[in-house]
Order: C-alpha cells, then sequence, then structure tokens
C-alpha cells in the first residue's frame, strides 16, 4: 500500500524549480511562528494559562487573609523552616486550551433555603475594602462563599452556588479551575473568530481555611487576554516585524540563488554544450557555495576526461581502420588473381599468393588478439587486495626470458616492500618489456628498484639498440611501432601502460646513457620481503 502511494505521488508530483523549493522553505520556515501561535494555540496556551497562576496568586492571597481574620482562628505554627523539603509548592496549572472541556455561562445561583453563616458575613465585611481593591486593580470578579456555598459577598447575595462543579470542588478541600463560555463577549476584531481564548473565562474556586477545617470559599473569574487583542494593540509592530522577515527572505533568496540556483542553471547549460561537442565548462562563480565549487571542479575534470576519451576513440578507430585495411587489401588482391588467373597461373605463384594470405591472415589473429588484450587492460579495475613479491615476479619473468645471448640480472634491496599490483600484471609488464629488449638485441636486461615516498620505483635497462628520440613521445601510442615489416603491433608498451594506470601504476621512457631505459612507480603493499636477492638467468 505504501509502495503504491508512493508511485502515485511520483506519478503526479509538480516539476518545481530549485528557487521555488528553497523560497518556500524559507516562506514555511518564517510562517511556523504564527502557525504555532494561532493554530496550535501555543501563544494563546501560554496567556490563558499565565490568567490561571494570576487568580490562583490572587486566591491564595485573599485565602489566607481570610484565614488570619476568621472569628475564632488560632494559630497554626509552621514546622517547616524555608530551607526544608517540600516548604515551597508551587501549584502546576491545570487548563489547556486544545484538552480541557468548556463549561457552558456560569448560571445563575439557586435560592437558599438558610441564611448565610454569620462568621462568614462578618468575614466579608470586613474584607470588603480589601476585595474591592483587588476587583478594581486585576479586574477580576471575586465572590465570597460559605461552608455551605451559600454566596455573602458578590452580584447575587444569599444565592447558592454549591452545585457548581468547581464550588464543590474547593469546599471539599482542594482548588480548582474550570474554564466556561462568556455570556458577555461580543467579537470587537474581524478575526478574532480564529481565537478561542476570546469567548472564555477561567473561574477559580479556592477553600477558605480555619483551624484545618474548611469554613467558606473564594471563587475569582476573569477573562484572559485574547491572542488577537495582543496582535490588534501591537499592529504597527508586528507590521513592522512582517515587512523585515519578508525583506530578509528576499535577501535569503537572493542569496541562495547567487550561491546555489543561478550557478547550478549556467553548470547545467554548460554541461548541455559539452554534451553537444561545443563549449567547455565555464570559471566557477565566485559567490558559488564550497558545494557548488566542488561540483564545477568534478563536472572540469569530467568533461576533461570525456574530450581525452574522445580523443583516444577517435584516433584509435583511425589507427585500427589503417591498421586493418593493408592486410585486407593483400588478402582481397590476391583473392581476386586467384579468381582470374587460377588456371594459368605456375604451383610457384599459386603457392606464394596463397602464402600471402596466409601471413596477413596470422597478422589480422593477431592485431584482433592485442585489441582484447588492450580492451582488457582498459576495463581493468584495481584490487584492493593485491599484493605481489616483486623477486618471485622477476624470477619468473628471467626464466621465460631466457634465449640465446639473452640475460635478465636483477638486484633487489634487502628491504624492499611488496607492491599493491597483482602478480600477473606485473609479469605481463615486464614480460613485454623483455621481449621488446630481446627483439632489439640487447644482451643483458637489468633490473633495479627502490623504495621511496611511499612507492617503489623499477627501473628496467638494456643495452639494445635503444629507441630514436623523434619515437620517444609516441612510444605508448597504440600501433606505433618500427618493427611492422617483422609482425609488430605496437600494442605491447600501450597495454602495459593501461596495466599500469589501472592499478594506481605508472610507466614511463627514461633517458638512459645506451639501450632503452623504462622507468615503473609501483604502489606500496603492507608485504615487505627482507634479503638481497641477485637473480641472473643465462641461456
Amino acid at each position: 500500500m505504501i509502495e503504491a502511494l508512493k508511485d502515485r505521488l511520483k506519478r503526479h508530483w509538480p516539476a518545481l524549480r530549485l528557487r521555488t523549493i528553497l523560497l518556500s522553505v524559507l516562506l514555511f520556515a518564517a510562517a511556523m511562528p504564527a502557525v504555532e501561535a494561532i493554530w496550535l494555540r501555543g501563544y494563546e496556551n501560554t496567556l490563558v494559562r499565565r490568567t490561571e497562576a494570576e487568580l490562583a496568586a490572587q486566591a491564595v492571597a485573599l485565602s489566607a487573609t481570610a484565614s488570619a481574620l476568621w472569628p475564632g482562628a488560632q494559630p497554626q505554627p509552621d514546622t517547616l523552616t524555608p530551607r526544608d523539603p517540600g516548604y515551597y509548592h508551587p501549584e502546576i496549572s491545570t487548563v489547556d486550551l486544545s484538552a480541557t472541556p468548556v463549561l457552558p455561562e456560569r448560571p445563575a445561583p439557586h435560592p437558599a433555603s438558610d441564611a448565610p453563616d454569620a462568621d462568614a458575613v462578618a468575614i466579608a465585611a470586613r474584607m470588603d475594602p480589601i476585595l474591592d481593591a483587588t476587583s478594581r486593580t486585576t479586574l477580576a470578579s471575586i465572590i465570597l462563599l460559605d461552608r455551605q456555598g451559600r454566596e455573602v459577598r458578590g452580584p447575587s447575595q444569599g444565592g447558592d452556588l454549591s452545585f457548581l462543579p468547581e464550588v464543590r470542588g474547593a469546599l471539599a478541600g482542594r482548588p480548582q479551575t474550570v474554564l466556561r463560555r462568556n455570556g458577555d463577549y461580543h467579537p470587537r476584531y474581524s478575526m478574532e473568530w480564529l481565537s478561542r481564548a476570546s469567548a472564555i473565562r477561567l473561574h477559580h474556586a479556592r477553600p477558605i481555611l480555619v483551624n484545618g477545617k474548611v469554613v467558606g470559599a473564594l471563587l475569582l473569574s476573569r477573562s484572559p487576554r485574547a491572542l488577537f487583542r495582543n496582535a490588534y494593540e501591537d499592529t504597527w509592530k508586528m507590521g513592522a516585524g512582517a515587512v523585515l522577515i519578508i525583506g530578509l527572505l528576499i535577501g535569503l533568496s537572493g542569496l541562495v540563488s547567487r550561491g546555489v540556483t543561478r550557478p547550478i542553471e549556467a553548470l547545467s547549460a554548460a554541461s548541455h554544450g559539452v554534451a553537444a561537442g561545443k563549449g567547455d565548462i565555464p570559471e566557477t562563480p565566485p559567490t558559488a557555495a564550497v558545494e557548488i565549487r566542488a561540483l564545477y571542479e568534478d563536472f572540469r575534470s569530467m568533461a576533461e576526461a570525456i574530450n581525452r576519451r574522445s580523443r583516444y576513440l577517435r584516433d584509435f578507430a583511425a589507427a585500427v581502420s589503417h591498421e586493418f585495411k593493408t592486410p585486407l587489401a593483400g588478402i582481397g588482391g590476391a583473392v581476386e588473381l586467384l579468381q582470374d588467373h587460377l588456371e594459368t597461373m605456375s604451383p610457384e605463384e599459386r603457392d606464394r599468393f596463397l602464402a600471402n594470405i596466409a601471413a596477413d591472415t596470422n597478422r589480422l589473429s593477431q592485431l584482433v588478439a592485442r585489441l582484447l588484450d588492450l580492451a582488457r587492460a582498459d576495463m581493468a579495475r584495481p584490487d584492493a587486495d593485491a599484493e605481489a613479491d616483486l623477486e618471485a615476479c622477476v624470477r619468473r619473468i628471467a626464466d621465460a626470458a631466457c634465449a640465446p645471448g639473452f640475460t635478465v640480472t636483477a638486484a633487489l634491496p634487502p628491504d624492499l616492500p611488496a607492491v599493491a599490483v597483482p602478480a600477473s600484471t606485473l609479469e605481463a609488464v615486464l614480460g613485454t618489456l623483455a621481449q621488446n629488449s630481446r627483439q632489439a638485441q640487447s644482451r643483458t636486461m637489468t633490473i633495479t628498484a627502490r623504495a621511496e615516498g611511499g612507492v617503489v620505483l623499477v627501473s628496467v635497462a638494456d643495452d639494445g639498440q635503444g629507441v630514436p628520440a623523434a619515437d620517444r613521445e609516441r612510444l605508448f601510442e597504440p600501433f606505433f611501432t618500427t618493427r611492422r615489416a617483422v609482425g609488430g603491433t605496437g600494442l605491447g608498451l600501450a597495454i602495459a601502460r593501461s596495466l599500469m594506470e589501472a592499478h594506481g601504476g605508472r610507466i614511463a621512457m627514461g633517458a638512459p646513457t645506451q639501450g632503452a631505459l623504462f622507468e615503473i612507480t609501483l604502489p606500496i603493499s603492507a608485504k615487505a620481503p627482507d634479503g638481497l636477492h641477485e637473480i641472473s638467468t643465462r641461456p
């Protein structure tokens, strides 16, 4: 089901520009405080709880005053000191706009069957100036009730309010706060309907304790300060804040556009040009973000690699065409002559043409085989676990290269580490160099090595005819050979270079005093062979 929903969303998801997404995110982040304040009622709930705390504080002070002034009240010694745990016991808010139910408007008191308690009437008269001054300052309605819940001070003196749940809780000895609808509320602001607190009134009832018994209760009520009332009173401040926030968002959008959006759009356009074979990756914009600058460098490297590969493929295709053209032309010509003059040819002429066809066919077979070797070398990938002992590889190459008048000699230091190149790859490269040296009429090929700067440097030198200075630059190009007349394909060194580069190594032509010198760079592995190894193989 989830996958089906994801598929449906993918099909109907609109295509959005990056700047649209970023601007939407910024606007949403800026609007979150307002959303939290209005729809989640966070700020408004704080206002309601603050009103409850104020009513509770007033009720505590007035209840304590009434308890101290009540006729017959005995001072109650407090065994706790401010340093004792539990001396301070602040009351936790009990109302929540999202969870607390809103009761109907407070109904009128029921008629009382008996007269109010005399002590309650006396304390009401005594505290009337205090209650009046408190009410005028805090705008709270204050009603004093006796132990039966009868009203002794308030708008309906003598009425019975004991049926109210908050009054029942207070007469049972526990303070209680409820939310009730405000019947006198009339909206004053156009959007005040969004505020739930505007049409409610908090009612807080608290018991009056004398000598450990409940002798009466105080019932306080007040409307909370609604959210939009504050908003309308501070309209100019909120407007200035909104203008400042919008201006800041526009500035941030411009910053994001210059740092991210515009550079990406320019890079996208340049990529289309590179794909079409036109243009190149432009310079990195100075205002681009660090990650975008790295992306430009990656695209630039990729474009250069693509150009190099394109040139390589173009040159390679031309070289393959040229190399195949000559033997194919020879085969075609010989076949045509045999078709036209087979009956009139002498046996020697037929054998000569057939031998030419066989030679050209053999050359084509060699070219195909070497091309496959080159393709495998180009497609090779480094092996993280590859490890080879240079001594063992050289020993095997020396044995395999054994021929009359040709010697392979190597001197390896005792602390030479193992190399992180497969033994087969190393033997293929050294075997190609040995074959080239033998074909160049060398008598000795010398292999030396040393560890330096995290790599092993291998030098392979011979005393043959060497390589002309004019040919050294093209020595590793595919199909370049000076021995084409005797069957050379010109792919041996190209394959060796591809194999080395595929495994993190490198092969290059050195500057010898005589003969030829090749320098091979190999990455070091963890293995470190010890002992000086002299390898000399003579026919």
